[in-house]
């Protein structure tokens, strides 16, 4: 089980040996932004998409959504996907869906379509923590206590911001609001259960999604309200206000694979992210490489996984499969619409890309820090070909995960 808890010294011995890159700019990231490049709007988000948009919203769409809030009458005969996993798997969404539904008669889905509501006034006058060195040593501390996997911190960049964001009311655009002052940009990240990956698809394997989203919740409020009772701006965000993954990058947590994900030293792919947005003067973390990029390019291993054939086996370019996804990015895209199709199909999220990624492995284990290693030098393709020979990304049978009579 990837937790991230509990095994800091062994996660340290992972880190200690990533390269970190001179400044934060595009190219120490790894981005390739053109200039025709547009800003997004959560309007063309697939997930707003499928709630109104006909090339994606049908009946399938509705019941995949309902599949997460009432029972179904009949559950699917397929192995994992049991009324019994299904049950665990609405368990595990039910912190965030709390959220999320709070303010839904005011046009609000905190944490997915709008920034997470703080309920409590902070501090009237600010609280000086010192050097921005010294804030970002104690921010990272308490965000440790209060449970994040990962923290890092990077400058605001505005073009990630969205130009709008999706009214579900009105099926249409709504003002993105943000404050012009927050400078700062934390970024959070949260293990998921990679036993539970391991089975994917099911509906089990969405329990570990629902479970990093709600255990994120509740730290970006934790650490938001922290920020504010000592007299600065937070708001945290989850899947609204702006995109995560540029954001986790230029933080320092990972470098952008194949599957359009981030993978991490720590925990590979199997790992959600939020963000809070503030005023506080904190020291800047640098971007990371590790090699992820150069096994991308010999690895197909979620391109091949895929059951939708979501993910092209391709090298990264400008090409666009459809309004969801950005414009004048060259990089690896994939294909969201056939994606979330396939959920609508099995109701539920599927996760195969996850647990067919090579780096999706438990680095509290010295032989798997070890081949990360492997993988980041020359002899790459050996790595490959150890994690092949290691049956990795083997799918698991739900009932094996469940405990025996």
């Amino acid at each position: 089980m990837h937790t991230g808890r509990g095994d800091a010294t062994k996660r340290a011995k992972t880190r200690a040996r990533i390269a970190v890159s001179a400044d934060s700019s595009d190219s120490s990231c790894g981005f390739c932004v053109g200039d025709d490049f547009e800003r997004f709007s959560q309007v063309d988000d697939v997930f707003s998409r499928s709630r109104f948009d006909p090339e994606i919203h049908d009946e399938k769409a509705d019941r995949f959504y309902a599949t997460y809030r009432r029972p179904l009458a009949e559950w699917r005969p397929a192995r994992g996907f049991g009324q019994n996993d299904y049950a665990f798997r609405n368990a595990a969404w039910h912190v965030t869906d709390i959220f999320a539904e709070m303010y839904e008669g005011e046009d609000r889905r905190d944490g997915f379509l709008d920034p997470l509501s703080m309920l409590r006034d902070g501090a009237a006058e600010r609280h000086d923590l010192g050097s921005p060195q010294r804030a970002a040593q104690l921010l990272k501390h308490a965000a440790g206590a209060a449970g994040a996997d990962l923290i890092g911190v990077t400058a605001y960049d505005h073009r990630w911001t969205y130009t709008e964001r999706f009214s579900v009311q009105s099926g249409g655009a709504k003002p993105n609001d943000l404050p012009d002052d927050l400078d700062n940009v934390i970024v959070i990240g949260q293990a998921m259960d990679s036993t539970l990956i391991d089975t994917a698809p099911s509906a089990l394997s969405g329990a570990a999604t629902g479970m990093g989203y709600s255990h994120d919740a509740v730290v970006l409020l934790t650490l938001a309200q922290y920020i504010r009772n000592l007299g600065y701006q937070a708001i945290p965000s989850m899947n609204d206000t702006a995109l995560a993954i540029p954001y986790a990058v230029k933080a320092g947590l990972g470098e952008y694979g194949k599957h359009g994900l981030v993978i991490t030293p720590e925990f590979g792919t199997s790992v959600r992210f939020g963000k809070i947005f503030t005023d506080l003067p904190l020291a800047h973390d640098r971007p990371v490489r590790f090699g992820v990029k150069e096994m991308c390019d010999i690895c197909n291993a979620c391109s091949k996984g895929c059951p939708s054939k979501a993910i092209p086996d391709a090298a990264a370019s400008n090409d666009r499969h459809n309004k969801s996804n950005l414009i004048g990015v060259k990089k690896w895209t994939i294909d969201g619409e056939k994606c979330f199709n396939y959920w609508s199909k099995i109701n539920s999220d599927c996760a195969v890309c996850v647990r067919a990624c090579p780096y999706t492995r438990d680095y509290t284990l010295r032989r798997n820090r070890a081949w990360q290693r492997l993988a980041a030098s020359p002899l790459r393709r050996l790595a490959l070909w150890i994690d092949r020979r290691e049956g990795g990304g083997a799918r698991r049978q739900t009932e094996d995960w469940w405990p025996p009579e």
